[in-house]
């Protein structure tokens, strides 16, 4: 069976879904997007998401094509047709349809894709193995708390992890980490502490972060928040990442050095499980 897409306003096989030439997310990158993963074929953190979509929105100045209730009904009847009960489900909004023109045009309508991805994520092997990260400096721009579509920094940073035999790059801006290609990054102190760079325009507000965050301080788990640098990060007990597509999988090597013995820690262990509880209660409450 084919895969089912949505476009603006019709799902249909992929293979008929048409973008026009002149949408100005193909010509400028001029669009936003958000990643939703699915979990026992429902939707988690969705909530959470789609105000940060709406956010992006505001801040480029894209009108929200569609309520949080149809959002949501989109996205559960594109995995509903794609019969997805575990993965993500990736959409973006772009401006729409315009002759080239930097400035904004004029009533223009703006164009809605939506696709699904099936992936294992509770039972990833990574999360029992663990991954290697690089480092890479940080190419971006200077509004990355914006979800646009306008990737190609991470793209390069995440070849280049590729190439050297790592699973994601974390990039580094004045000695500091900011975060990874897709992820949010994290370490924990030989106290037993997380620590997470505080959310500022540098870094995208990652929702599976928002969620841990709150949920590791409920299980009596220590937070800082303040900017850690890559010779921190190696000599660190633990590290880790968390992204929508992921959840939480431990770091075990930055560079080619191993963090802590090298293997997934206790802390990341907890808050990985703490987490998928979450998302599983959250499935059971919506059945």
């Amino acid at each position: 069976m084919s895969r089912i897409v949505f476009l603006n306003g019709s799902f249909l096989p992929i293979e008929e879904a048409k973008v026009p030439f002149m949408d100005r997310g193909f010509l400028f990158g001029d669009g936003i997007y958000e990643g939703i993963a699915v979990l026992g074929g429902h939707l988690v953190d969705n909530e959470a998401h789609l105000e940060r979509l709406e956010r992006s929105l505001r801040e480029v100045r894209i009108p929200n094509p569609y309520t949080r209730e149809e959002w949501t009904q989109l996205e559960e009847e594109l995995a509903r047709r794609n019969g997805l009960t575990e993965g993500f489900i990736y959409f973006q909004v772009t401006r729409g349809v315009a002759e080239r023109d930097f400035m904004f045009p004029e009533n223009t309508t703006p164009t809605v894709a939506m696709f699904t991805q099936a992936k294992s994520i509770v039972n990833s092997p990574a999360a029992e193995t663990g991954i290697a990260v690089i480092t890479v400096p940080d190419l971006r721009w200077k509004r990355r708390d914006i979800k646009s579509i306008n990737l190609l920094a991470q793209v390069l940073a995440k070849q280049a992890a590729k190439e050297a035999g790592a699973q994601e790059a974390w990039m580094v801006e004045d000695g500091f980490v900011t975060e990874g290609g897709s992820s949010s990054g994290f370490i924990v102190t030989k106290e037993g502490r997380i620590v997470a760079r505080p959310l500022s325009n540098a870094i995208l507000p990652g929702i599976t972060r928002q969620s841990l965050l709150a949920l590791s301080k409920e299980a009596g788990i220590e937070l800082e928040e303040r900017p850690f640098t890559v010779e921190e990060a190696c000599d660190a007990a633990e590290a880790f990442l968390t992204s929508a597509s992921n959840f939480v999988l431990p770091i075990v090597s930055i560079d080619g050095r191993p963090i802590g013995n090298g293997k997934p820690g206790p802390v990341t262990k907890k808050l990985r499980a703490i987490y998928i509880r979450m998302a599983t209660a959250q499935r059971m409450a919506a059945e």
